[in-house]
């Protein structure tokens, strides 16, 4: 296994995944900047991946450090309806790890990146004690070449809806937090024994498709990917409009996944409230007009109705005032 001695050779182990040059860049990594062709609005976002923050090596692998680091990012672009571009990467590198570690590392986000189009245009690295890495990431609003129309889709921002509109989500609540729960107690057979709920922490399924078509519809008010879960992350997406909202919230146990059905029960937990609390599910949660909410749902499978929200600024979780916060990086 060869060290990394030099920034050349972590330069060297990028060059060899990621392109350089494509036409949305004109100039690529290797200048003081590089330079982007755009053709009208960009939307753009950053996020921070740290050891022992984030993630833990004990349970992470190269190859899902790499994923996620980057899927998380992409996950923000599909939340405002929008196709993903390039991305600038910045990491903080452990002296111990290895040429094939990163290889690994950047070999799968390489993957990831290559799967929804997307150009490395740079970035910076730092030695540091603990592994870390940062993604600026930056997308274009969507249009469907393949239709005559060439139907365009809009940003979809925050801050639209209404009272009376349908809440809806795409995705599972509480998977990923309970796969979180089960890794964190160093239990070696959670994998084995609740394979999706890990694998919803260690690799979550970016909805860059499902936003693009949301993004299409005139009466889709906003959208948010659930990093933090819904408790924490509803109140953010209400409180985006004029007036402060509120929500009644449905979750059955026929909306919920088996695995976090069963860790709840073994747990002695609410399921709803386990899913409610969620974190890390990467789902999409948005707002649409009643009367065209079930016209939409026809067109993209999957949408899932889960309350409406409502003139009174506090949120029902089943018919019960709900207060429990999600996670805060600086609370919790």
């Amino acid at each position: 296994m060869k060290k990394l001695n030099s920034e050349q050779d972590f330069l060297a182990i990028i060059d060899k995944y990621f392109p350089a040059v494509n036409g949305h860049v004109t100039l690529g990594r290797g200048d003081d900047c590089s330079i982007l062709q755009t053709n009208g609005q960009l939307c753009m976002s950053k996020d921070l991946f740290l050891e022992d923050v984030h993630f833990r090596r004990s349970y992470f692998s190269p190859a899902d450090i790499g994923y996620k680091a980057l899927a998380v990012n992409i996950s923000d672009i599909a939340a405002m309806g929008g196709v993903p571009e390039g991305f600038a990467l910045g990491l903080i590198i452990p002296p111990e790890l290895d040429e094939n570690y990163w290889d690994a590392l950047l070999k799968e986000m390489a993957t990831l990146a290559n799967t929804h189009g997307l150009i490395l245009v740079g970035g910076d690295l730092c030695k540091g004690s603990s592994l870390g890495i940062s993604v600026t990431v930056w997308g274009s609003p969507y249009q469907d070449r393949k239709l005559s129309s060439k139907s365009k889709g809009k940003f979809l921002t925050r801050g639209n809806a209404e009272p009376g509109d349908i809440l809806f989500i795409h995705g599972s609540l509480g998977l990923a937090r309970t796969g979180m729960q089960l890794l964190e107690r160093n239990d070696v057979t959670a994998a084995g024994k609740s394979p999706a709920s890990t694998q919803a922490h260690l690799r979550p399924n970016v909805k860059i498709k499902i936003g693009n078509a949301l993004s299409t519809y005139s009466a889709v008010k906003g959208l948010m990917d659930l990093s933090d879960g819904l408790a924490r992350d509803l109140p953010r997406f209400i409180d985006c409009c004029e007036t402060s909202f509120g929500a009644e919230i449905s979750l059955t146990g026929e909306l919920l996944h088996e695995e976090v059905i069963n860790f709840a029960k073994s747990e002695g937990i609410v399921p709803e409230e386990q899913a409610f609390l969620g974190g890390e599910d990467y789902a999409l949660l948005g707002a649409a007009s009643a009367d065209k909410f079930q016209e939409i749902a026809d067109n993209i499978a999957g949408l899932i109705p889960i309350g409406v929200l409502t003139e009174k600024a506090e949120i029902l979780l089943n018919g019960k005032k709900y207060s429990q916060k999600g996670f805060d990086h600086f609370s919790d």
